[in-house]
């Protein structure tokens, strides 16, 4: 399995539109971040979760030209924005797969309708199959992927594992029934906005606290903002098995 990571920012990216906030004027790489996504590459397949407004360049960069499905998180918009830009490969390929929550899904086709839209459809439109999604197991071709249910504030959000390999952003609470769906996994992502405490993401003391309880040998940081600091200085603070993500960093398991 090999995990890309397109994307490590938060809702607004770094830089911040108009900000002179230091981190936004880095001029290390490690600290350009595009809002939150991953490319899943396992045996034949290729997968994306979440399709924020960032995708278009994220698919460029990464240079992908096929994908197998998008599973979404949840409905905020750096994590949908981007459907539109699933054109190219609905050109290519045809209908889209896209996972997602009932709720997460009802979102979706009230922003995009003319997407979704069955009758009288307008001929360059993309369109997409619906798989909606609870929270239990479900199948991506071979690959069994495990749902880790959280709440970013009071909004129900999903996490997935698959195989070793589990990656949650947008979490604020996670109760103990679904901690342990993590036992055993050997890479752990999770987000971590920044140092001070937040009413819907973890901060960075909430981030290593929840890390410790999983014990994976490995764990990354990710949707990340400004505030957190800058990448080199932030990194050498952590636990030796836990290392900010950054954009385009690839993993193999």
């Amino acid at each position: 399995m090999k995990i890309t990571f397109l994307g490590t920012g938060t809702s607004q990216g770094i830089p911040v539109i108009g900000s002179n906030h230091p981190v936004c004027l880095s001029k290390n790489k490690k600290d350009k971040r595009l809002r939150v996504s991953v490319l899943i590459e396992c045996d034949d397949y290729i997968y994306v979760i979440d399709c924020g407004p960032d995708f278009r360049q994220q698919m460029l960069r990464a240079n992908v030209s096929i994908i197998d499905g998008i599973l979404f998180t949840h409905e905020h918009a750096d994590h949908t924005a981007g459907l539109d830009d699933i054109r190219p490969f609905f050109f290519k390929q045809g209908d889209i797969p896209i996972y997602a929550h009932k709720r997460v899904m009802r979102a979706l086709e009230r922003r995009f309708d003319y997407i979704f839209e069955t009758e009288n459809k307008y001929p360059g439109a993309p369109s997409v199959k619906k798989i909606s999604i609870e929270n239990k197991p479900f199948n991506l071709g071979d690959l069994t992927v495990i749902p880790i249910n959280g709440f970013h504030n009071k909004l129900q959000v999903f996490g997935f594992r698959f195989k070793d390999f589990a990656y949650l952003t947008d979490m604020k609470t996670v109760e103990e029934q679904e901690i342990a769906k993590l036992k055993g996994v050997k890479i752990l992502v999770v987000n971590a906005l920044r140092k001070e405490v937040h009413e819907s993401h973890f901060n960075l003391k909430e981030a290593l606290q929840f890390i410790k309880k999983v014990n994976p040998k490995r764990a990354y940081l990710t949707h990340i903002s400004s505030l957190l600091g800058f990448h080199d200085d932030v990194e050498k603070t952590l636990p030796k098995n836990v290392f900010l993500a950054y954009d385009n960093l690839e993993l193999t398991m």
